[in-house]
């Protein structure tokens, strides 16, 4: 276990900001910043950092059994990596950083679930997996998010029905933790 978190507060924190970023989309107009989200060097960048200090914590304090030999030159490539791909990455930062974060966000809550006897651990679970496969499909094929927000923006009462399901499925996660976890 690297984040010592339980079910319970996992849980908390999973369903409470999905609950959150589901209720500011109901009552915010998405067609304002969400198309240019995508683009945006100030997100990319701020994502990334936030991306690049989780994985140098990670680095430097998880147990890597045979491979600790490669901790020194890891924590030296990662800054360097950093700094490159800020410099050089233009096109989707954004998105590629979301993606990441998604991927380093998941791992949190599948340990927190893992050997658990609750039946509603799956709901937190299926968001882990969710979150998985969107980082993996948003750093490897960017632009699918772009196409994305097109889609579900494209209409206000689908970009309305989405958020509600996320706002209700943010609700069941927080309502199972309060109950069962």
């Amino acid at each position: 276990m690297i984040y010592n978190l339980s079910l319970h507060t996992a849980g908390l924190i999973a369903g409470a900001l999905l609950a959150l970023a589901s209720l500011l989309a109901i009552f915010l107009p998405a067609h304002d910043f969400l198309p240019k989200f995508p683009r945006s060097r100030a997100a990319g960048a701020a994502l990334l950092t936030i991306d690049f200090i989780w994985s140098f914590w990670l680095l430097a304090t998880m147990e890597m059994g045979e491979f600790s030999n490669f901790r020194r030159p890891l924590l030296v490539i990662l800054p360097v990596g950093f700094v490159l791909v800020l410099r050089f990455v233009d096109e989707f930062l954004a998105v590629r950083a979301l993606g990441i974060l998604c991927l380093l966000a998941a791992e949190p809550l599948l340990d927190a679930a893992f050997l658990r006897p609750e039946t509603s651990r799956v709901l937190v679970t299926t968001l882990a997996y969710l979150m998985i496969v969107a980082g993996l499909f948003w750093v490897t094929m960017p632009y699918l998010l772009r196409d994305q927000i097109s889609w579900s923006t494209r209409y206000a009462g689908r970009w309305q029905l989405l958020s509600g399901l996320g706002f209700v499925f943010g609700a069941a996660i927080l309502v199972c933790a309060f109950v069962a976890y």
